[in-house]
């Protein structure tokens, strides 16, 4: 069994009674002439976290202010409820040999390990067949699962290599037959979040194949958290104005005002766009658009607990139904081998469901898993809890997607505004948006940018 992992979620009380030693108080007093810090970061989250690791390392005088009362942002593993590491947000790590995620994991004594990719393709109500014509239905349709999705993806492919840029929807083969809405699950809200008539083909097509996956035991919001450690950290602190200067910014965060000589901020796009965050002077228009256009998907977990194995299924087996509408989910088994499975619910269904609230998308996990696998699977769940990130104050959606003219829009996002203030997160990153390890990558090439560009003013 898994070692039992601390929850880094915080009172008020302790973060502010002295977690952030490292900020003094006359800093966040007042506004100042001069500048209190060399950087501030916004958010406290992977890309967040990962920039202020690289700006620790140049000795550079920063903090991170946070608006939570948390760290990790959308890295979030929960252990309260099912008394079992439980990433409510990235459960995760993609082609971790890309960043320094893998390495630092290890060195701080986390496990990665690679996911088998165990699949099943289940149809709805097939109760009653003999074990062994059931196991020669499933490898049957799991081939047809397979070579279908090939040749979708072949499709996309193609239609991207054409001068113009159409929807993932549009460049689908138009044979697919009853496999039609498994694959439009499985390619688009499944993998982004966001449905295939939403995503460009271009950039579908230009994104880093997410294959391996690595799973992380412990959680990867706990891995988040244990690379947090020493990073000064400032919680309950939103912030409200970014004041742009000519070789400084000026962040307000209720009554305290702090002045840097430069900002990262790694808000999501959608708080971003919400004008939570007011900037002055105006925003010019290509930064606005980008947030507009790279908006969040919906992504979200019914997280349960099972009396035994009453499904039958292996540590990390990924079910999928053959589905006929497009209210369908995707169950991921028995994680880590514990009593805990993840049904995912994801893209225009997944969004109704949540707008609903938490008991409509328990209703239909139940559903579902007694519409696959029989009653008596609906009976042996013990526990439920259901994420809602469209409804998180300081996240307002899952991950960014990527419509036609997505990669302009992370290019605006990646260019410094006024020299003083860069953007940076998983939805700033050219080809890895959307995964934990292309939040983190693009925090450290902020903090780099920052740190390349103090160094060269101070020469």
């Amino acid at each position: 069994m898994a070692p039992a992992v601390k929850t880094f979620k915080l009172t008020r009380r302790s973060a502010l009674a002295g977690l952030v030693s490292a900020i003094s108080s006359p800093a966040l007093a007042g506004l100042r002439r001069e500048t209190d810090l060399d950087v501030l970061v916004v958010g406290a989250g992977a890309a967040g976290i990962a920039a202020g690791r690289r700006l620790l390392a140049s000795n550079k005088k920063f903090a991170i202010v946070e608006a939570s009362d948390r760290m990790g942002g959308r890295c979030y593993t929960e252990t309260a409820t099912f008394n079992l590491p439980n990433d409510r947000g990235a459960s995760a790590i993609h082609l971790p040999a890309q960043s320094t995620l893998a390495a630092l994991a290890a060195k701080n004594g986390t496990e990665l390990y690679q996911d088998p990719a165990r699949e099943q393709i289940r149809v709805r109500k097939r109760i009653g067949v003999e074990k062994n014509l059931e196991e020669i239905h499933s490898k049957l349709e799991l081939e047809e699962f397979y070579a279908d999705s090939v040749r979708c993806r072949a499709a996309i492919a193609q239609a991207a290599a054409d001068k113009g840029d159409v929807s993932c929807a549009e460049a689908l083969p138009t044979d697919l037959g009853y496999w039609q809405r498994t694959m439009e699950f499985v390619l688009g809200p499944y993998r982004f979040g966001a449905e295939l008539k939403e995503l460009s083909a271009k950039e579908y097509t230009s994104c880093i194949d997410r294959s391996p996956k690595w799973l992380c035991r412990q959680g990867v919001g706990a891995l988040i958290g244990k690379l947090a450690l020493g990073v000064p950290i400032k919680f309950f602190s939103p912030v409200t104005l970014v004041d742009l200067g000519e070789r400084s910014v000026t962040l307000a965060m209720g009554q305290e005002v702090v002045t840097a000589r430069a900002a990262i901020i790694t808000a999501s796009t959608a708080v971003l766009a919400s004008g939570k965050i007011e900037f002055r002077p105006h925003l010019p228009a290509r930064y606005a658009s980008a947030f507009e256009k790279l908006k969040l998907g919906s992504y979200d977990h019914v997280a349960l607990t099972f009396e035994d194995n009453p499904l039958g299924l292996n540590a990390n087996e990924l079910v999928f139904e053959k589905a006929f509408t497009a209210k369908t989910a995707a169950l991921f088994a028995n994680v880590h081998g514990t009593r805990l499975s993840l049904l995912t619910l994801a893209g225009r269904t997944g969004a109704e469901l949540a707008d609903k609230g938490e008991s409509a998308m328990t209703d239909f996990a139940l559903d579902w898993i007694s519409g696959i696998f029989g009653s008596r699977a609906k009976q042996a769940v013990s526990r439920m809890q259901a994420t809602s990130w469209k409804k998180d104050p300081w996240t307002l959606g899952a991950f960014s997607s990527a419509p036609p003219g997505a990669q302009e829009a992370r290019k605006a996002l990646a260019e410094p505004l006024n020299e003083v203030v860069w953007f940076a997160g998983e939805a700033v990153h050219q080809n890895f948006w959307g995964t934990v390890g292309g939040a983190w990558q693009d925090g450290e090439r902020a903090a780099n940018a920052v740190i390349a560009q103090l160094d060269r003013k101070s020469a």
